[in-house]
């Protein structure tokens, strides 16, 4: 079942599916670029540290071996000599813990990078599972790090058989050397040696660092289903942005009506179209659409306007255009300037005049283009 579902599996990962992985922790990491950095930079700094370790540790010596009759005799005189010793020792070795940790830190962070996650400090019991541990084992990961074992062996062995052949000549020469010098030069053959020996670990390392990218992509990648479903899913499912769609139109109607009762005047169709104007000519170069439907909605913004004492004022052919030439919050277009003007000069006079007057007034009919005459 895992090798049908694995074999299903050949798109790429996904950022989104990369980024998930980083925050539980699954980054790509390889052990033997640690080990490498570590052994060669460890084997590095004490060759440079070499001389003054040499005689750091020679002092300390000296100073545990030189004692007189009081301190012997002071049951705490050797507790604190030996306490002494250690935190020097412990000093003069901190420079070369320093660089290892600051080597291990750096090369953790090559493939990866700086990561950290709650998630991966949470306890994982499935990882305790035996039946888990020997597909590991006898899987590919199995294999793969049997193989680089044995690249480890044949690597480090073929280095150790050049560098003992190539130095041999030096070791023989130090049976004929004096003491002093014996050592001297002992020490810096066995420093080369170790350094030769550690830097033969960088051909495990220059396998195991593709190796781990391939099995990290590898085991992140996507059936077509499962991109898919991540697609919709970040682009937003079809009923979901339906239902949000829906839900923006409500909002934007319930605002649309609560400017009705701050409109100047409502054109209708009478009944199918309905259209409310604002017009301030201390803040607007023309007028603007408040609120505007058709059908139900005009129905509800005639209803709102009668009962806030909203002028309603019937012409069909001025609210059609109207609505399908203007946005809501939108200026009226020039077009119609003249034809909304009578309108608006129609409704603030009989806004001055008593219901008598007014009623005598005749109502203006606007004309409107043709080119607003769309169906």
């Amino acid at each position: 079942m895992a090798e049908t579902e694995q074999a299903e599996r050949t798109e790429e990962p996904s950022e989104r599916r990369l980024q998930q992985a980083r925050e539980r922790g699954n980054v790509p990491r390889s052990r033997e670029l640690t080990n490498f950095a570590t052994m060669i930079g460890g084997s590095v700094s004490l060759i440079i540290m070499s001389s003054s370790l040499t005689a750091m540790l020679m002092q300390i010596m000296h100073d545990g071996l030189s004692f007189d009759e009081a301190a012997i005799r002071d049951p705490m005189g050797m507790p604190a000599a030996f306490g002494h010793a250690c935190v020097t020792a412990l000093l003069t070795l901190m420079p070369l813990f320093g660089a290892l940790i600051v080597l291990v830190l750096l090369a953790s962070m090559a493939l990866g990078g700086w990561n950290v996650s709650a998630q991966a400090l949470a306890p994982d019991f499935s990882r305790l599972n035996p039946l888990a541990g020997l597909q590991r084992t006898f899987g590919l990961q199995g294999f793969s790090e049997m193989g680089k074992a044995l690249l480890k062996l044949l690597a480090v062995g073929a280095v150790c058989a050049i560098v003992v052949s190539w130095l041999l000549m030096d070791v023989m020469h130090l049976a004929s050397m004096a003491p002093r010098s014996a050592i001297g030069h002992a020490a810096g053959l066995m420093a080369r040696t170790f350094v030769w020996l550690c830097a033969s670990l960088i051909i495990v390392a220059g396998v195991d660092v593709p190796l781990q990218l391939y099995q990290y992509k590898r085991s992140l990648r996507m059936s077509r289903h499962e991109l898919r479903e991540e697609m919709k899913d970040s682009d937003g499912r079809p009923e979901v942005k339906s239902k949000i769609r829906q839900l923006q139109q409500e909002m934007a109607k319930r605002r649309m009506m609560h400017q009705v009762p701050g409109a100047d005047v409502v054109i209708v169709n009478p009944t199918h179209f309905a259209v409310a104007l604002k017009y301030d000519p201390k803040k607007m170069r023309a007028p603007r659409v408040l609120a505007k439907g058709v059908n139900a909605v005009a129905q509800n913004i005639r209803k709102i306007a009668q009962e806030n004492k909203v002028p309603i004022f019937e012409s069909p052919k001025l609210a059609r255009a109207l609505y399908r030439s203007t946005d809501l919050n939108a200026e009226i277009p020039s077009g119609l300037y003249v034809a909304v003007a009578q309108v608006l000069s129609y409704i603030f006079r009989i806004r001055t005049l008593n219901p008598t007057l007014a009623a005598r007034m005749r109502k203006p009919e606007p004309e409107v283009g043709d080119e607003y005459e769309t169906p």
